[in-house]
């Protein structure tokens, strides 16, 4: 492989995970003039470093001038994906971060704990019925998310299947599985939005505890939060409590299967907290849920020797950052001991650190336990399909024998 074979684009992502390509580009080319077929091209930013540094520096990289995807927006898209706390800069986003900070505290995912573990058993349960045979997507992976989050939110359990259908729809454009076309994806924004419409007048009339009656009756600056507003938080808060963590149970799953040694030591100390806790590090440093977040210059700047334009898109890649040589030893070993693990799953710090990075982490390891505690052997039950996306790294089956 040289310089010319890298193709960081969907497709790429659809066959695998191009760790090969992300060696190169470490090595040769840590800062890489990326062309696109349909769209501006890119800098590929690859290496540890850089990738912290340009996370933690939103004054030069900003997300708010072209979003933190690779692809562009008309003025009149970006107008809406601006209303995004993902697609915010300081100090807008600090003000909305607020917003929903109070249901991610740790003492609020502490309190989650009882209701994470009942739900884990229920779905382990499950797959005993089906003798362990299930695609673990479908019937492991997604329940627990979608059902946290929902709760959360105050989505009742009829409607989670709704929300999973909206949110896989919204997410899955380059994915002809998830959305064939872009009038699928208008239908159901257009969908989820009057969903979040009815929920939010019910809130204002009779608030409860969850996030979106904290939304409704929050103000910034003195302002309410208009309808636009609340959708796109909404939609976030779906997308973002779901879809993530889903993959990340999905890819912690599959390094179990393919290291069975790490699995074996696992289900032999399975009531080992600090060994479950820096195996659930490294599940998040193995493969993360997200490729990438792209920033757009702000400022003419440099990244080691390269130019970088005002304007230029430069894309942080997590996964190229969590196999870097020069923080992490034997990178490419699956190590369930490794410690330190300052992997960048959750980003690489500064004001778009994941705000449920916690919350993920108890579900990954109430799940995994749980499910190595009633099933000690797994494998493959067919082959896994992979997410068609430049931006998500899903799994979309998997089908697994799990073995009592």
């Amino acid at each position: 492989m040289t310089l010319t074979d890298i193709d960081l684009l969907e497709d790429t992502w659809a066959k695998g995970v191009p760790d090969e390509q992300f060696r190169r580009l470490r090595a040769e080319a840590p800062v890489y003039w990326h062309e696109h077929p349909e769209a501006e091209g890119f800098w590929a930013v690859t290496r540890y470093e850089d990738v912290k540094a340009i996370s933690r520096d939103w004054r030069t990289y900003s997300t708010e001038l072209g979003s933190t995807f690779i692809r562009d927006f008309d003025e009149a898209a970006m107008e809406l994906v601006r209303m995004t706390l993902l697609n915010m800069d300081p100090p807008k986003h600090t003000r909305y971060r607020k917003l929903v900070s109070a249901g991610f505290t740790p003492r609020m995912i502490r309190g989650l704990f009882e209701g994470i573990e009942d739900a884990t058993r229920e779905i382990v349960d499950r797959v005993a019925d089906a003798d362990g045979e299930v695609d673990f997507v479908e019937s492991v992976a997604v329940p627990l998310p979608l059902q946290i989050i929902c709760d959360m939110i105050g989505v009742p359990a009829e409607d989670r299947t709704k929300v999973f259908d909206w949110s896989n729809r919204l997410v899955g454009g380059q994915d002809p599985d998830f959305s064939p076309s872009e009038d699928d994806q208008m239908t159901a924004q257009t969908e989820i939005y009057a969903y979040c419409d009815a929920i939010a007048a019910d809130r204002r009339a009779r608030p409860r505890d969850d996030i979106m009656s904290t939304l409704v009756h929050a103000e910034v600056d003195g302002d309410r939060l208009g309808d636009q507003e609340l959708n796109l938080f909404f939609v976030l808060l779906c997308v973002a409590g779901n879809e993530t963590t889903r993959n990340l149970i999905s890819h912690a799953m599959m390094a179990l299967i393919e290291h069975p040694d790490a699995r074996r030591e696992l289900v032999a100390n399975i009531d080992d907290d600090d060994l479950w806790n820096t195996a659930t590090e490294e599940f998040l440093r193995w493969n993360g849920s997200i490729h990438n977040f792209r920033r757009t210059a702000t400022q003419p700047t440099r990244i080691r020797d390269t130019d970088i334009a005002e304007g230029d898109k430069v894309v942080i890649y997590y996964h190229s950052a969590n196999r870097d040589p020069s923080v992490f030893t034997d990178p490419d070993t699956f190590d369930i001991h490794r410690s330190p693990n300052d992997h960048v799953s959750f980003g690489g710090g500064g004001t778009h650190f994941c705000l449920g990075a916690n919350l993920a982490r108890l579900e990954i390891r109430t799940m995994l336990r749980e499910l190595l505690r009633r099933f000690p052997e797994a494998e493959y039950n067919g082959t896994p399909k992979r997410f068609r996306s430049d931006f998500v790294n899903g799994i979309k089956e998997l089908p697994v024998k799990l073995s009592a």
